[in-house]
């Protein structure tokens, strides 16, 4: 299964907002992908897992700001597919989720305030009770000759969220 998370650092804090988890196999971009937040097949240790690689990459890197990081869990082990410190497109979604303001608290780390002057912590930020679903928007329709066969390159052209208190319902929406 892929496994997606964006982490805010500010060289020695890093918050995680989430952990997200892809519907569809790994090998479709992950922008193509429909994922679940909070990740509803993981246990606490494979958790804790992902916070410490998270943690690890984004101190290695220096980041200061935002940063995503794509996984493959295969047979209980992590596998990093890529490390992008920037923002994804799944800033908005987590920080809706989330109640996080992402963009607002990477920028101000940038301007030299720290993760814990904003008042947040490092580590995982405690997961809703509510469960959301990003799905992609696809143009198909209006672009003629697209091959729309997903893979590893990207296609859609935005996204769409359902939450719900149930998964099943979430995914519906």
């Amino acid at each position: 299964k892929e496994l997606e998370v964006d982490a805010i650092s500010d060289g020695e804090t890093v918050l995680i907002p989430g952990i997200m988890e892809h519907i569809e196999r790994a090998g479709v971009h992950s922008g193509d992908s429909m994922a679940v937040y909070p990740a509803q097949s993981l246990n606490e240790e494979q958790k804790k897992r992902l916070v410490d690689i998270t943690t690890r990459l984004a101190k290695a890197l220096q980041t200061k700001g935002l940063i995503n990081i794509q996984f493959v869990l295969y047979q209980d082990e992590l596998y990093v597919l890529e490390v992008n410190p920037r923002a994804s497109r799944t800033v908005p979604f987590l920080s809706k989720v989330t109640g996080i303001p992402m963009a607002q608290v990477a920028t101000r780390i940038m301007l030299g305030e720290s993760i814990r002057e904003q008042g947040y912590e490092g580590g995982l930020w405690r997961e809703s009770d509510e469960v959301a679903v990003k799905a992609p928007v696809f143009s198909f329709a209006k672009l003629d000759c697209v091959d729309i066969t997903l893979g590893p390159e990207m296609k859609s052209t935005g996204e769409v969220m359902g939450r719900d208190r149930d998964y099943a319902c979430a995914l519906y929406k």
